[in-house]
């Protein structure tokens, strides 16, 4: 799988699935969840209603599909990171099964190309610095060779340089 990193806007991409970092009631909220149900209209919102009726929600650290509605991806794959709580509370592990229940959902959709925004460090204020190396490595470790891309997709530069900074650190 080919990691590659992007600034900019998520909701943009031209990608198979698009990841969204989303709350347990897959409801919409802030941050890049806002932002994708807001750019992927309402159709998202209407598949996110009818999870809970059929399994219960999406819990900490799972993921679920629907359509990606008016985004240029085919799928929106919603997960639910942990909200920091300084580190004691299986946070890392937590992270760390988003990315890789993103994957597998991704895998036995056929996708094979999968955009990610960093999950848990806005509001649920997971420190950027680890949350990136949680990321970083997970991907790099999980076996779906179906999937060829995979692009972190960072919104600000400080994040972007961040990531590029850990991406060129596993390389060497």
């Amino acid at each position: 799988m080919e990691i590659e990193l992007l600034k900019g806007d998520i909701t943009q991409l031209a990608v198979d699935a698009i990841v969204n970092a989303a709350n347990t009631s897959l409801l919409g909220g802030g941050g890049v969840d806002g932002a994708i149900h807001q750019a992927g209209g309402p159709e998202i919102l209407a598949e996110c209603q009818k999870i809970p009726a059929q399994q219960g929600g999406c819990k900490v650290g799972e993921a679920v599909i629907t359509t990606a509605g008016n985004l240029k991806a085919n799928y929106v794959i919603h997960t639910v990171g942990p909200i920091w709580k300084g580190g004691k509370f299986g946070e890392a592990e937590l992270l760390k099964n988003c990315y890789i229940n993103s994957l597998k959902i991704a895998s036995e959709h056929g996708v094979k190309s999968i955009a990610f925004p960093n999950i848990s460090t806005g509001v649920y204020e997971y420190p950027l610095e680890e949350a990136a190396e949680i990321a970083i490595k997970a991907v790099s470790e999980a076996n779906f060779p179906e999937i060829e891309i995979l692009t972190f997709v960072c919104f600000n530069q400080e994040d972007y340089e961040l990531y590029d900074q850990k991406l060129n650190q596993m390389h060497k």
